[in-house]
């Protein structure tokens, strides 16, 4: 049996990670930790947003790789960057997404394009990066999936789609690759602030607001406290957990058609005793 090594003492020592959407909050925070844990980290990211890592003055084995998760050459040229500056790649953090959801109105470039980011892509980096996992013969993969992958959302199609079939890429991978040493399982954040949500809402209260609706714990996440599910998922304190979700999602998913009551408070009934 292997013993866990104590929190936040270097419990990423000697690891390699990829991290795609890496100029997110959640990207962000994540690179963050895995570097502070002693990780080496390849950032993923796209051209226009790379200036979020660049700009934060990272000390440590970080490259900053950016380009279009499309593109099956810039896939490979991670694994290569990884491969090339650090010796390897033995963790992924599939984070990248696109949000914008035209609902039944979508046309095939719509589908396309949020299935090539938010699927294909993912399926696409994981086997590029297994056949490196499977000669150090220990791996952790994350795929950040969300709660939207377990619920209807009214307005929504594409995006509740495509993150749906992450956890089935998710638990099949898990099984696929167990023999193997590599461990798969999937994050599913509820609202989570961000940068788009800066823009959407007046202010971080009436974000909260209105989060408070669906979470439990009346607000919206911190992106750092989805990196926190992330990054133990990466760790050996996750050694035996594979093919798993971890909601991170403030009681979203346990709420139920209730959610927290609102419809109590909007309708008053009275109850019988």
């Amino acid at each position: 049996m292997t013993s866990a090594p104590s929190v936040g003492v270097l419990e990423f020592a000697d690891r390699i990670a990829i991290v795609t959407g890496a100029s997110s909050l959640i990207g962000i925070e994540t690179v963050l930790g895995l570097l502070r844990g002693g990780a080496s980290v390849v950032a993923s990211c796209t051209s226009r947003n790379a200036h979020f890592v660049e700009e934060l003055g990272i000390e440590g084995p970080l490259a900053v790789v950016p380009g279009d998760l499309r593109d099956e050459s810039y896939l490979r040229s991670l694994v290569a960057t990884a491969q090339e500056k650090f010796g390897g790649v033995d963790a992924l953090v599939a984070n990248a997404a696109i949000f914008s959801d035209p609902g039944l109105d979508a046309g095939w470039e719509e589908w396309h394009a949020i299935l090539d980011v938010n699927l294909i892509s993912v399926a696409r980096l994981l086997s590029l990066c297994v056949p490196v996992m499977r000669e150090l013969r220990r791996g952790s993969v994350v795929i950040v999936s969300s709660c939207s992958g377990r619920r209807s959302q009214i307005g929504r199609l594409l995006y509740p789609t495509s993150k749906a079939a992450e956890l089935g890429l998710s638990r099949n991978a898990a099984q696929a690759l167990a023999a193997d040493g590599i461990r798969v399982n999937a994050v599913l954040p509820g609202w989570t602030w961000s940068r788009a949500h800066g823009t959407m809402f007046d202010s971080r209260e009436r974000a909260d607001e209105f989060a408070a609706e669906f979470q439990y714990l009346g607000r919206m996440a911190e992106a750092s406290e989805v990196a926190e599910g992330i990054l133990f998922l990466l760790s050996e304190r996750a050694s035996f957990i594979t093919g798993a979700e971890l909601n991170v999602d403030g009681g979203y998913l346990g709420a139920g058609p209730e959610a927290n009551g609102q419809a109590f408070v909007k309708v008053p009934v009275i109850l019988p005793p």
